[in-house]
């Protein structure tokens, strides 16, 4: 088996190393000069087994199990559990997700004492998920890259074609065929898909989170909030004394089309609002703690 894997993103690099595990002949092509280059900024992502659905909760939990290969095999620790709160009306369907496919969670409320949050007032019900807490990216990093040493081309797959028995990549270096192609190439991945008939969502959004000073904020636990009324937001901490925000904003106001100099205006004021409102955090945005990002969404 030959195999193409178009980005060398988190998803493109582990695609990669779980192939190469298994000796499948592996290409990873990747347009710019740095492997999770492009992704968003920071090294911490929020982990949780908490989701909307069994079958999430599930694949979840898979994934963790996957870090802790990663995490032996490396050496050193991917994921700082610190615990992950859910709060709004999304928690008890999310609380009976993680019970119908049997992984701790537990709904508390705000007298609990279970809730370590920098809110001013406590959500009344909350979701707590003891297995949640933070990525280290650099760490996952430093695996994959390692794990794939190799097999990855700097060089950007311009079109794709169905082929004899296979597809086809055309790269700089000329036409390439394999058994499969994988696509995992971010904001690319649709138009390069389109061409060989397949669909995916198109409508890309500027996403952006926004550092703010907090010398307590080591002993807190990652917080995604999603109240009936408001401003949802998504936060964690970020690195020492900081503690990352951020939003969920009307796609209209941080579409694509808007730009992400209008985007970053949009997010930086909903967050700074909400941050004076609601959070015992200096509301005041550490300008090297911006973390820009882009989704892809389906609009419906």
């Amino acid at each position: 088996m030959k195999v193409a894997v178009v980005g060398a993103g988190v998803v493109g690099l582990s695609t990669s190393a779980a192939l190469l595990e298994r000796g499948v002949d592996v290409t990873c092509f990747e347009r710019s000069a740095t492997v999770m280059n492009e992704r968003s900024s920071g090294s911490s992502r929020i982990f949780r087994l908490a989701h909307g659905t069994p079958e999430m909760v599930a694949l979840a939990a898979t994934a963790r199990t996957g870090f802790g290969r990663w995490e032996r095999a490396a050496g050193l620790p991917m994921i700082a559990t610190s615990g992950c709160v859910v709060s709004g009306p999304k928690s008890r369907t999310w609380a009976a997700a993680m019970s119908q496919a049997g992984e701790p969670g537990e709904l508390v409320d705000a007298a609990s004492g279970r809730l370590r949050l920098p809110a001013r007032v406590l959500p009344s019900e909350a979701l707590v998920d003891p297995s949640g807490g933070i990525i280290d990216v650099d760490a996952v990093r430093a695996h994959l890259t390692a794990a794939t040493s190799g097999s990855v081309v700097h060089e950007p797959v311009y079109a794709l074609e169905d082929g004899a028995t296979g597809a086809v990549a055309w790269t700089p270096s000329g036409r390439a065929a394999f058994d499969v192609v994988l696509v995992a190439a971010g904001a690319s991945t649709s138009s390069l898909a389109s061409q060989v008939g397949l669909y995916t969502p198109s409508a890309l959004v500027h996403a952006v989170r926004f550092g703010f000073p907090a010398p307590d904020c080591a002993r807190w636990q990652c917080w995604i909030d999603t109240p009936a009324d408001g401003l949802g937001s998504y936060q964690h901490r970020s690195g020492p004394g900081t503690w990352s925000i951020g939003a969920h904003l009307d796609p209209a106001v941080i579409a694509w089309e808007v730009g992400r100099e209008a985007a970053t205006v949009a997010h930086e004021r909903a967050v700074t609002a909400y941050v004076r409102e609601h959070l015992a955090v200096e509301p005041r945005v550490d300008a090297q703690c911006r973390r820009a990002t882009t989704r892809s969404e389906e609009r419906r």
